[in-house]
């Protein structure tokens, strides 16, 4: 019964006129920018931070979600009719939806695409709205040393972030950790690491960070890449007209059961997300079928399955984010930028705090949902030639966008110069094979490790024992601990064995 009042509650919230339109805004900016190769969320939500100073903190937080989930719909569109994946996670879509296309099924691989993503949303918003509030209450014996430990947990997950190497992730990490420090002491209020810049005394902005990191290294990228030449479009009125048949829907049915569970699963684990899901939906499916060699000529499971899978991760994602305030990824990452932007910190009081908020903002990605299936097909035409946009107008709508959003922060020139600098780096460092993620997650999690840690030795008196006398706190550590020494046995023992078998036989 209290869930169904925090439905109404939520409900009241986001049919609001407008955060509906923010709603929409959201979705369709998210549709917009699966559909455009290259762009991504992460950098279309860290071109729009500065655009929601001026929102209300729901109608921004809703705003943004839509642009997260929305860019799962539309990534897969321009995977099925030019084999151009607009997101990551729309790469195995890619692989049958396209021979579906040639084969004349391209109405039959976008419906699935359509519904399955309308279904399997749907389905994860319902596992967030059970599973959030026990986490939550939880969540509610963490202390000061229980946020440390949590902390520390989530950055020894980089490497799971990271697209290159376990060191280059933890380097990576730690350069975000130092970059946390800048500014003054949260307890002593010294300068650290200003070197005489007054602008660094309060730290080192969020939004022209993630603007350089994400938007202007797209930029040099784009102007480094040559543009790949894209396939012919079929009519728009044929796409339509050949919708899933009976026999399809069957086929699909399973594969649409099965990704929605194996993303909501994988979408629970940080650093996981979407792309990870549609790997593994994908490799379930073919190895369950009783036909495995029709996967990659147009088997339309191999479509249902991964579209399930990143639009369940999607949802389930926001639950360590909204319970715990451990961001799963990087666009989570991001998310717990702007609700700090905001002046509120996700976790467990955010439930108990702003329970309109929370439920608003889940409440309205059931609508955004909605939102989409009815947008996805009529506008599948449109969608098809901002893909085939020439680099030459994208760049400078980017390049306009993040100037003017590093600006509009505190109007600080310098903020203009952080962005550029961040935006040269990020593309070096992409170019060399370091992840960006773990440096954003660095970034956002140290200050709030730091500060936890300092607490607790003021609670403690300065003895490190008060994180091993409570349980939670004892758990989280050893976990934490886990994550690190585990792989390093496997690969002890692996070696171990490869080295028995490499030895003569006497």
């Amino acid at each position: 019964m209290d869930i169904l009042n925090s439905l109404v509650l939520g409900f009241s919230v986001s049919m609001q006129p407008m955060n509906l339109v923010y709603c929409f805004v959201g979705v369709l900016l998210g549709t917009l920018v699966g559909v455009l190769p290259g762009l991504g969320s992460a950098a279309t939500i860290a071109l729009l931070l500065p655009v929601t100073y001026s929102m209300a903190p729901t109608s921004a937080i809703i705003m943004l979600a839509g642009i997260w989930y929305g860019s799962m719909y539309g990534g897969s569109t321009t995977s099925i009719l030019l084999r151009v994946p607009g997101e990551s996670a729309s790469v195995m879509t890619c692989i049958d939806g396209f021979e579906m296309a040639r084969r004349g099924r391209a109405g039959a691989a976008l419906g699935i695409a359509a519904f399955g993503s309308f279904i399997a949303g749907t389905l994860g918003l319902v596992g967030l709205v059970l599973l959030a509030p026990p986490l939550a209450e939880f969540a509610l014996d963490f202390g000061p040393p229980e946020y440390f430990a949590l902390t520390l947990l989530g950055l020894t997950l980089v490497s799971y972030l990271g697209s290159g190497t376990v060191p280059k992730a933890l380097a990576m990490a730690t350069l975000g950790l130092l970059l946390g420090t800048v500014g003054l002491d949260p307890v002593r209020s010294q300068e650290r690491f200003t070197f005489g810049i007054l602008t660094l005394q309060g730290g080192i902005d969020m939004v022209p960070m993630v603007m350089g990191l994400f938007g202007m290294s797209q930029v040099l990228h784009m102007l480094q890449t040559k543009p790949a030449p894209m396939e012919s479009v079929p009519p728009l009125g044929k796409l339509l007209s050949l919708l899933p048949n009976r026999s399809e829907w069957r086929d699909a049915s399973g594969a649409i059961g099965r990704g929605t569970l194996v993303g909501f699963l994988v979408g629970l684990l940080p650093g996981a997300g979407g792309t990870i899901s549609t790997y593994v939906a994908y490799a379930l499916e073919k190895r369950r079928s009783r036909h495995p060699e029709r996967f990659g000529t147009g088997a339309i499971e191999g479509v249902a399955a991964p579209e399930a899978a990143n639009n369940a991760a999607t949802g389930s994602g926001f639950i360590p984010l909204l319970t715990l305030g451990l961001p799963a990824n990087v666009v989570m990452a991001l998310m717990l930028g702007a609700f700090m932007l905001h002046g509120i910190t996700p976790g467990p009081t955010l439930l108990l705090q702003k329970p309109d908020m929370f439920w608003g903002v889940v409440t309205s990605m059931f609508i955004g949902n909605v939102m989409l299936l009815v947008l996805n097909l009529p506008l599948i035409g449109v969608f098809v030639r901002l893909a085939r946009m020439p680099t030459v107008y994208l760049i400078p709508v980017i390049v306009v966008a993040c100037v003017v959003g590093a600006y509009a922060v505190n109007n600080n020139p310098t903020d203009i110069l952080m962005m550029l600098g961040f935006g040269v780096f990020g593309f070096y460092a992409e170019r060399f094979h370091f992840s960006l993620a773990p440096l954003v997650l660095g970034f956002v999690l140290g200050p709030l490790m730091e500060t936890s840690l300092r607490q607790s030795l003021i609670i403690s008196g300065g003895t490190f024992e008060i994180f091993a006398t409570r349980p939670i706190c004892a758990s989280l550590l050893a976990m934490a601990v886990g994550m690190v020494v585990l792989p390093l046995l496997r690969r002890l023992v692996a070696q171990r064995a490869l080295r028995r078998a490499e030895r003569p036989l006497a």
